[in-house]
């Protein structure tokens, strides 16, 4: 199973892919950077990037963070507006989508729901035995959403 992790952003999408079996492996990870400074043109250039990833790694299953909660009003509704794009191309494409609160995330991947970003990082490296992960927190926590996804597919 090839699973496609996603850490929704504004200006920038975090990514990873998996392949689950047994044991999750590493297959990719990165960042999508939305250049565009208009909302709408935003979601366009995130579909763009996304429907990249989707024919590149041809995914059995999107994993994607819920909105949870946010400080800022008028930043979560930009989020949750490209959210429901990138759940709509998953559909739209046939994919299977498991979507988890960063909650989740953290007690399926440290055991812990109030893990920090340092640890969650270190417990990402250990489980799919990378030296380090090549870029922000938004890569990191993508690759976790992916492990959540593989972890909860045993009992699906």
């Amino acid at each position: 199973m090839v699973i496609l992790g996603i850490d929704p952003g504004t200006v920038r999408i975090g990514y990873g892919v998996i392949k689950h079996d047994k044991n999750p492996q590493f297959v990719e990870c990165g960042l999508l950077k939305i250049n565009t400074a208009d909302n709408n043109s935003r979601i366009v250039e995130a579909a763009r990037h996304f429907k990249k990833l989707l024919t590149i790694y041809k995914p059995d299953l999107v994993a994607i963070e819920k909105l949870f909660f946010v400080n800022n009003q008028k930043t979560g509704m930009a989020v949750a507006q490209l959210r429901g794009a990138l759940v709509f191309l998953t559909s739209e494409a046939g994919i299977s989508i498991a979507e988890f609160a960063p909650t989740e995330v953290k007690s399926a991947v440290s055991g812990s729901g109030s893990a920090d970003k340092k640890a969650m990082s270190k417990m990402v490296r250990l489980l799919l035995k990378l030296d380090k992960i090549p870029g922000p927190d938004d890569v990191s926590d993508a690759l976790a959403i992916c492990l959540t996804a593989a972890f909860n597919s045993r009992s699906m």
